[in-house]
């Protein structure tokens, strides 16, 4: 182990112009926070950053390369302004309460506001992987390298892609050991939101009957981020109802997205549930390989709770637990359910719309339900390659319709042994594209069926390398995912199929 640095840590950075601190969540009292002194990080390096990232908060490259930032974001200074805290929340885990729970290694250093014209949106600041708070429980606050730098590439991965997430500012690394299954580093990612309140901070003061700070943690919520249920009408113009309907449609849009992707989030417990409907919390998550309905990327999950066929049904589960901790501010049940019921329109709606863009339907067609159905079958029986069909589907469509190319009719074809079966799927899906241009058709396919997505093998070389203090694997990852759309030529052996080696990479809740 490196020796504790002997020099003087750096002052604290300038923050861009116009931007300041404004640290809201702390003003809620300390009934929903504790106060934290940040334990610093022996001798941090930086990892990799998010340039993407870094200008939400007005921050360049240069400004992320300083010591005065690289302090910052290893937990060692705490900028001029801020107000450092871990949150309490409770939960249900793999469907059993669990009690409080809390920010046990992330602290808060506080809301970076933008200047007034900006046009920007307030982020919080969260530090994960600093240390021990009070909700460490029986860890040790850190995070360890693997587990960030999957965190840091995922979170922009899903953003590139156009879907709801907490973004990842930076990975910060230091040669300080942190025991798991085996001796590893640790590190610490920086993640931004403009908030991080979960479906566990309502269920945590309701349990408690603590229905004064209920209600203070709702309308903070409902204020800041959905001020229109304050005024809408609908469902008798109860605000809190309307909050809950609301976070009901957020979360069913976001599970559409998810589900057409082929995102597995892994460990959907409700605290790791986003109250702005976002994808937080990226631990064992995965994106499907070979199709299979019911694959389980935890390794932790021995009851399948979390596969990925499962993921609509539970956030229905999770947001009827949200429910349940309104309930003291609704106070009527049927409008909660109300609320609650709007997730079995919202979801369906939405899946659809999303599978009809991947098909090059520009909306929903007549018929797309059993063509799906039928393509989602043949996939299953032989485990064919999501990201890789959907993508060759879309460069058939565009070219092997109208002018029969054989060598891209068997890339598509090529996928399954079953071809009859695949050959008369691809005759109805014809069929539906007969009134539509082709170009149209390719183009959206092109435009939503990613060419590279963040699969675990990709993610584990980078992280091998990192182990090493090589960066530059991790660095140009991030960069091709950055555009999952782009063709980019010069990298396409990142849209290979996985190695065989990839199966026996096992993901946890440790990951």
């Amino acid at each position: 182990m490196n020796a504790p640095s002997c020099a003087a840590p750096a002052l604290p950075p300038d923050l861009p112009p116009g931007w300041h601190w404004n640290n809201r969540f702390a003003a809620l009292g300390p009934a929903f926070s504790t106060p934290m002194n940040l334990q610093p990080l022996e001798q941090p390096y930086l990892v990799g950053y998010s340039p993407s990232a870094a200008s939400l908060l007005g921050l360049t490259s240069e400004a992320l390369h300083s010591p005065q930032w690289l302090d910052v974001l290893a937990g060692n200074t705490v900028p001029n302004g801020a107000q450092p805290l871990s949150s309490v929340y409770s939960g249900h885990q793999f469907g059993v309460w669990a009690g409080q729970l809390g920010d046990g290694r992330a602290v808060l250093l506080g809301e970076l506001e933008p200047p007034t014209g900006h046009g920007g949106e307030s982020q919080e600041i969260q530090l994960k992987g600093s240390g021990l708070t009070p909700y460490s429980r029986m860890g040790d606050g850190r995070a360890v390298l693997r587990s960030s730098i999957r965190e840091f590439l995922c979170s922009e991965a899903i953003h590139a892609l156009g879907i709801p997430t907490t973004r990842a500012l930076s990975v910060v690394g230091s040669d300080h050991p942190v025991y798991r299954e085996r001796p590893e580093t640790a590190a610490v990612v920086t993640r931004l939101a403009p908030s991080f309140v979960r479906f566990g901070h309502f269920e945590h003061f309701c349990h408690h009957n603590l229905h004064g700070d209920l209600r203070q943690l709702a309308d903070f919520v409902i204020d800041r981020f959905y001020p229109q249920c304050r005024t809408d009408s609908a469902l008798k113009g109860n605000a809190y109802a309307n909050f809950l309907q609301a976070v009901t449609q957020r979360t069913a849009h976001l599970l559409a997205q998810w589900q057409a992707v082929g995102f597995c989030h892994g460990v959907m417990n409700t605290d790791n549930m986003s109250i702005l409907g976002l994808t937080i919390d990226y631990g064992p998550f995965q994106f499907l390989d070979g199709f299979d309905p019911g694959h389980i990327c935890n390794h932790s999950d021995n009851q399948g709770r979390y596969a990925f066929e499962r993921q609509p049904q539970v956030a229905y589960w999770n947001l009827y637990c949200l429910g349940q901790a309104l309930l003291p501010l609704i106070e009527e049940q049927d409008l909660a359910i109300a609320a609650l019921e709007t997730y079995k329109t919202v979801y369906p709606q939405a899946f659809d719309a999303a599978m009809a863009a991947k098909l090059g339907f520009p909306t929903v067609q007549n018929g797309q339900t059993d063509l799906l159905a039928d393509l989602l079958r043949l996939m299953a029986v032989e485990h064919v390659d999501y990201s890789i069909f959907w993508r060759r589907l879309s460069h058939w469509t565009g070219r092997a319709i109208d002018t029969p190319n054989a060598a891209e009719d068997a890339l598509v074809r090529d996928l399954f042994l079953d071809q009859d079966g695949i050959n008369q799927w691809l005759l109805h899906f014809s069929e539906l594209h007969t009134y539509i241009p082709r170009g149209l058709s390719a183009n959206l396919m092109l435009k939503t069926n990613p060419k590279y997505v963040l699969r675990n093998h990709l993610g584990e070389l980078a992280i091998q390398a990192a182990q090493a203090k090589d960066f530059t694997v991790l660095a140009k990852l991030q960069m091709v995912l950055a555009h999952p759309f782009d063709e980019q030529p010069e990298h396409s052996t990142y849209a290979d199929f996985p190695p065989d080696w990839a199966g026996s990479i096992a993901i946890s809740c440790s990951s």
